[in-house]
């Protein structure tokens, strides 16, 4: 469904597992990008009504689950600490187009959030699957289902103001971007991304 070109290695569960803290402190900070990064979008494309809607929508679940992942450090005695550098991400956004209409700019700025949902939903879905804690398995087997669907109306949102075959084209792009990405970077035990 996703279309990721270079899949998780099962193993890094194991070795993410023996760094939750770490993992969960990165992890919130990915939820807490993500309901700004939807707010920046809002504010940025206020004319875009379905885009206003629908992102409202999902910053409100992205800092619910920025709370659930604070809630989860607490749970676990550990402390919120202090947020890296995602170098992932950067990386990401050498792969989006600029200039261009403001259709063609908020269509670049989806694909960049849908790439970014559909990697941490297979991560997530690779936590859910393969660590040993059952209830950080059924803990990550709910976020993977949210981001799934922030992938998805990622992508329908990228068609509705640029069009099917723009998206279709863009996003082989970046899931050949994305994959040359993953095959340079490290794996971080620690991190989501």
């Amino acid at each position: 469904m996703l279309g990721l070109k270079l899949a998780t290695d099962p193993r890094w569960a194991n070795a993410a597992e023996k760094s939750i803290e770490e993992v969960l402190i990165d992890h919130a900070y990915c939820e807490q990008k993500a309901a700004t990064t939807g707010i920046s979008l809002i504010v940025q494309y206020p004319e875009m009504e379905k885009m206003v809607k629908e992102c409202t929508a999902i910053v409100a679940e992205e800092w619910g689950h920025f709370r659930k992942v604070l809630k989860e450090l607490d749970k676990r005695g550990f402390k919120f600490g202090a947020q890296r550098k995602d170098v992932y991400v950067n990386e990401l956004m050498k792969l989006i187009t600029r200039g261009g209409d403001r259709n063609e700019q908020v269509a670049e700025r989806l694909l960049l959030l849908a790439m970014i949902e559909a990697r941490s939903c297979e991560r997530f879905r690779v936590l859910s699957l393969h660590v040993n804690d059952p209830d950080l398995r059924t803990f990550y087997h709910e976020f993977m289902v949210s981001e799934a669907g922030h992938y998805r109306t990622f992508i329908d949102l990228a068609k509705e103001y640029k069009g099917e075959e723009y998206v279709k084209k863009r996003w082989q792009e970046i899931l050949d971007g994305e994959a040359e990405i993953m095959q340079r970077l490290t794996p971080k035990a620690d991190r989501i991304h």
